[in-house]
């Protein structure tokens, strides 16, 4: 079998990668470090504008990505999104599960209605979106699905209190993951970025001073940006992370 190094161009090269959320902040940079890799890159996303700018400035990779416009939020629409990229580019061998919002809220704010919206958009699809890819990748011989928590409800930050809820359940669904589908070689991990530096976080966190202080809170006093957070991402679906499974993997500046 032909080993997967990150020490060496064109790893992914032929292999069928999804991420969800692909088009903008980190997801747009896990995108983006897969098309390097030469992997064929297919990204759902609604974020219309953002996507098809990357679609665009991919477009002469040597295999551009694909945006496949898909609320994850409507169950019919995921599955369909998901067969028709199983239909388009093959089996699907990676999964990353980045897509989320975080959505500010004050426990007073929260009716039925927000619950169920925020769990939907924030950790419902990644059970259905892993379900779907099951069967192809048990049927390849294995595969790797990479979901994405949150540093913020390890710090218990203040006004997230549906996100946080969905974050830590995702670190849960994740061993749980592991441990089923483990014995069909399907490694499943968590990705915890920090205080990652993307446009959205430039607009929550707009002050100087807000930077200042997360900096004095991190072990190292530099910005993570999303190359950072996807660096991790291509190690754990290489075989260089062939025996990582189960477990969450931070990417903070140690934050925490």
């Amino acid at each position: 079998m032909h080993y997967r190094s990150i020490f060496h161009p064109g790893l992914f090269a032929g292999q069928t990668v999804v991420v969800t959320g692909g088009g903008s902040g980190i997801g747009r940079a896990v995108s983006e470090a897969f098309v390097r890799q030469r992997a064929r890159v297919f990204f759902l996303d609604i974020a219309d504008e953002d996507s098809r700018q990357l679609e665009r400035g991919l477009d002469g990779a040597e295999v551009p990505p694909r945006y496949v416009r898909c609320d994850l939020s409507d169950l019919d629409a995921l599955r369909g999104g998901l067969a028709t990229i199983g239909e388009a580019g093959g089996p699907i061998e990676v999964l990353v599960n980045n897509a989320a919002n975080d959505d500010r809220h004050s426990l007073e704010e929260i009716t039925p209605d927000y619950w169920d919206d925020r769990i939907a958009v924030n950790l419902r699809h990644l059970l259905f979106c892993a379900q779907a890819v099951v069967p192809a990748m048990r049927a390849n011989g294995g595969g790797s699905i990479i979901n994405f928590g949150s540093v913020s409800w390890h710090l218990a930050l203040p006004n997230l209190v549906l996100y946080q809820t969905a974050k830590a359940g995702i670190e849960g669904m994740t061993r749980a993951l592991a441990r089923d589908l483990g014995p069909h070689n399907i490694r499943v991990n968590c990705v915890v970025p920090g205080a990652v530096r993307t446009p959205r976080q430039a607009r929550l966190w707009h002050n100087s001073e807000e930077e200042a202080r997360i900096l004095e809170q991190q072990c190292l006093k530099r910005r993570v940006d999303p190359p950072d957070v996807a660096a991790m991402v291509l190690f754990l679906a290489s075989d260089d992370g062939r025996m990582c499974t189960g477990h969450s993997y931070f990417v903070d500046a140690g934050w925490r």
